[in-house]
């Protein structure tokens, strides 16, 4: 048996995710066919790359330098599909949650050169390293950088702030208030997507976190647990603006730190017409 790139992509989403379910939810696949990828691969290369137990799971030392080889080989297969597709003559704009807010419609109007195409792609990355975008919308750190630095392969541009955003259900009492604080969320369960989102328990004064945090994987998730009462959440004005939900009311956030939104690309590999674009978000942001 030969190794193939799925197996690849479930060894490595398997470790980012930690888990075999969600790295399920990340390839868009079932849990049997992540655990089955992995095993092929283990059985291709006649080594053990996981160490799995019920509360554990983390690679094996061989299978670190394994993980190591499969995120080079996946880059340099990324690299390859973005090649082809700057044949289709289009700027692709990736992003997990929402483009560019009120300031995506302005930006498309401006935007002269080949077609612009906003892509959704709930990924960390925003589509970037799968080679589903050629630039990425992001509001948090790339990956595999725990302090939330900038992932040395790409090159970021600061293009503008937008505000935060609480989102509850229309029937609680809190959207009553046009507008409210973290503090006013503590007693409730609070919705955090760690993958994509934009909220952290940071947020909240030191030992007066939220009752409780539900995990969830990308907008609809979120936006799901809260319409139906189940949870509340926190994120960008963007997503307000962008993603508007029958059963949940947007109020704004005070006190609390605006949201940076960065453009990112491939270091080695920077798109045309990059530098045009950079402009028109800053203009539409109209800040930096």
């Amino acid at each position: 048996m030969d190794v193939e790139l799925r197996h690849l992509r479930a060894l490595v989403a398997v470790v980012d995710t930690g888990t075999f379910t969600d790295a399920a939810t990340e390839l868009g696949t079932s849990q049997a066919a992540v655990s089955r990828s992995v095993a092929a691969l283990e059985t291709a290369l006649g080594v053990r790359v996981l160490h799995r137990t019920t509360r554990h799971l983390a690679p094996t030392p061989t299978g670190e330098q394994i993980l190591a080889g499969a995120r080079r080989i996946l880059a340099e297969t990324a690299h390859l599909h973005r090649i082809a597709e700057q044949s289709r003559s289009e700027l692709r704009v990736g992003y997990a949650w929402a483009a560019l807010g009120k300031h995506t419609r302005r930006l498309q109007r401006a935007w002269t050169g080949a077609p612009l195409v906003f892509v959704q792609s709930n990924t960390a990355t925003a589509g970037l390293s799968e080679g589903a975008a050629d630039v990425a919308v992001l509001r948090r750190g790339l990956p595999a950088d725990p302090d939330l630095r900038i992932d040395p392969r790409f090159d970021t541009a600061l293009i503008g702030h937008e505000n935060r955003c609480a989102a509850i259900a229309t029937d609680n009492p809190l959207a009553r208030r046009r507008t409210l604080r973290v503090e006013d969320l503590t007693r409730y369960t609070v919705a955090i997507d760690a993958r994509t989102g934009t909220t952290t328990p940071g947020l909240w004064p030191p030992g007066r976190g939220p009752a409780a945090i539900r995990s969830t994987h990308g907008v609809d998730e979120w936006l799901t647990l809260i319409a139906a009462g189940q949870a509340v959440g926190i994120t960008s004005e963007a997503t307000a603006n962008q993603n508007p939900r029958p059963g949940v009311a947007y109020r704004m956030l005070r006190a609390v730190p605006r949201i940076e939104v960065w453009l990112a690309w491939w270091r080695d590999d920077p798109p045309a017409q990059l530098s045009d674009l950079i402009r028109l978000g800053r203009e539409a942001y109209a800040e930096i």
